[in-house]
């Protein structure tokens, strides 16, 4: 038996999120009906992270177990070819330690949010990114993000569907970054932490273009945190602008295999 890892790149929008579901398609679905394509019969997979419906990953990473005689290599090709036409990728594929578990042994997941400041509609764009009419403030936004970095209580920045045991957690990087480009302004959030709470990065990012639009102060998001009640947050950005962007593990389990 041999434990293989996936680097899984994926464009959210049509299906249900990661996670299989009977009567709606899911990325884990998709790609576990490749699987039996593949090799014949039914292969189940553990992904490192549950991203909702049309969220997007560049980075997801997953493991499964195969008593089957096949290189990474071989595996990556095949599954590339069964999951055409959707927008799921295998970027790369390792045979790992049975240690290795996608989930258990990441111990550190990153996040990116995307929006987009401008009149005209986007084309191209569409479904990759929120977008908004006008600029927001970067200085105000980024100072209000300082106050979520750290060990916190982020009940009021997780769904009221959350099913993890505590919402207490470490926040270790919330950075606003921006670039303009013809006609529009950029806004990247990246966010980084060891795992995060159901919508707590949507949660964060809707409440943060509050306060770069102007209608909160950066010391109403620290309020709203000390709260801890989910009717002191925000909006919720919408899932299109978000990106599960890469998964960290003491050992980079790709770092000898790549798919060319």
């Amino acid at each position: 038996m041999t434990r293989f890892a996936l680097k899984i790149e994926y464009g959210g929008m049509g299906f249900s999120g990661w996670q299989s579901q009977k009567e709606a398609p899911s990325i884990q679905g998709q790609i576990e009906t490749a699987l039996e394509k593949t090799l014949g019969s039914k292969v189940r997979i553990t992904g490192a992270g549950r991203t909702d419906s049309g969220v997007h990953a560049t980075g997801q990473v997953a493991h499964l177990d195969l008593d089957k005689d096949i290189t990474p290599f071989r595996l990556s090709e095949a599954l590339n070819y069964h999951l055409k036409p959707d927008l799921i990728s295998i970027t790369a594929a390792a045979a790992v330690g049975d240690t290795f578990h996608a989930r258990f042994t990441a111990t550190e997941r990153r996040y990116l949010y995307r929006i987009i400041a401008r009149r005209a509609p986007v084309t191209k764009d569409r479904g990759w990114v929120w977008q908004i009419n006008n600029p927001l403030d970067i200085e105000r936004m980024q100072s209000a993000a300082n106050h979520l970095v750290g060990h916190h209580d982020f009940t009021t920045f997780r769904s009221t569907l959350c099913q993890a045991q505590s919402p207490v957690k470490t926040l270790d990087r919330v950075e606003v970054l921006h670039r303009r480009e013809t006609g529009c302004d950029i806004y990247d959030f990246h966010l980084t932490a060891r795992s995060f709470l159901h919508n707590q990065v949507r949660s964060i990012v809707g409440t943060l273009e509050r306060v770069g639009a102007g209608s909160w102060q950066p010391k109403d998001v620290a309020d709203a945190l000390n709260a801890k009640s989910r009717a002191a947050c925000g909006p919720v950005a919408p899932p299109d602008g978000l990106f599960l962007t890469d998964v960290i593990y003491p050992e980079d389990p790709f770092a000898a295999t790549q798919v060319p």
